[in-house]
């Protein structure tokens, strides 16, 4: 009999990834979504729901063995800008979520987390993050939730959200044959394909240590002056990249050379043996930027 594993926020960028690979891994995946998946297979269930509606969450988690919970508000900027919707989705969202799995005995709940809460950037949305994953260990300690931390990095691949960096990137050398960057080129990014990040959390769920927090990171370190530059070339036309040293950059809540700095939980890393080269995801995303008209 095969595992139900519900994936909660299953119809977005990552979850929509994690959900197929978890799939094509022989278990039967549940995807609980405010909005209709765009990507859900035949083989995989739909269910509408918010992760604030109780009686939705205890359908869709009744006879769970995993738990994913990756739905919230995954952008920095709409997190610095709304920071009441942000503290009330990801953190009171979040914790709705974890009740309904202790109600339904879910064997594991993984958390979907980010590498900024390893920093002093990020704004609203680290603090989020940082705020559920106390809550994830205060639940594991008083009630015996099982759990792992996932933390990712970069994050880049098809069907990601019109926000993401190297999609707007991309987008814009192919519309403007320029690129505007609010920063200096210098911050360092450990950049992972979408798929690998999902393989690696499926893969997570044969970690015989529970209780665990693990750093899901690309094996290509670049800057991001490298990494537009190889854009350019990719796309054989040299790009006029402008570095916009102004106000906003200097306010910009993404980190500059690393996410790291002194926290005292730390988090196992794990990065894919078979990854997708940076080049050949670029490509990628180019040719699904041409056939979307650029737009």
């Amino acid at each position: 009999m095969k595992d139900k594993v519900v994936v909660i926020g299953g119809a977005g960028f990552l979850g929509s990834h994690l959900a197929d690979e978890l799939s094509d891994a022989g278990h039967h995946v549940v995807i609980y979504d405010r909005q209709q998946s765009r990507w859900a297979r035949p083989d995989q269930e739909m269910l509408l729901g918010e992760i604030t509606d109780a009686s939705r969450l205890s359908t869709a988690l009744d006879g769970a063995r995993y738990v994913y919970h990756l739905a919230g508000i995954a952008e920095i900027a709409e997190a610095s800008e709304h920071p009441a919707a942000a503290i009330e989705t990801n953190i009171i969202g979040s914790t709705r979520v974890i009740e309904a799995c202790i109600k339904a005995k879910v064997e594991r709940f993984l958390f979907a987390s980010t590498v900024y809460v390893y920093s002093n950037k990020g704004s609203f949305y680290r603090v989020t993050k940082q705020a559920t994953e106390l809550i994830v260990e205060a639940y594991a300690e008083q009630y015996g939730l099982a759990y792992t931390i996932l933390r990712y990095g970069s994050l880049y691949g098809p069907r990601a959200q019109p926000w993401n960096s190297l999609r707007d990137f991309v987008e814009q050398g192919i519309r403007e044959g320029r690129i505007n960057y609010p920063g200096t080129g210098h911050e360092r990014r450990e950049y992972i394909h979408v798929k690998d990040a999902a393989r690696l959390s499926v893969e997570a769920l044969a970690s015989a240590q529970g209780n665990d927090c693990l750093t899901i990171t690309g094996a290509q370190i670049m800057t991001t002056a490298e990494m537009l530059s190889m854009i350019g070339e990719i796309l054989g036309v040299q790009l006029d990249i402008r570095f916009e040293l102004d106000e906003t950059a200097t306010r910009c809540q993404h980190y500059t050379y690393t996410p790291y700095r002194y926290t005292p939980r730390q988090g196992r890393k794990v990065v894919p043996q078979h990854f997708m080269d940076i080049g050949q995801g670029i490509l990628e995303l180019i040719e699904a930027a041409h056939m979307d008209g650029g737009k």
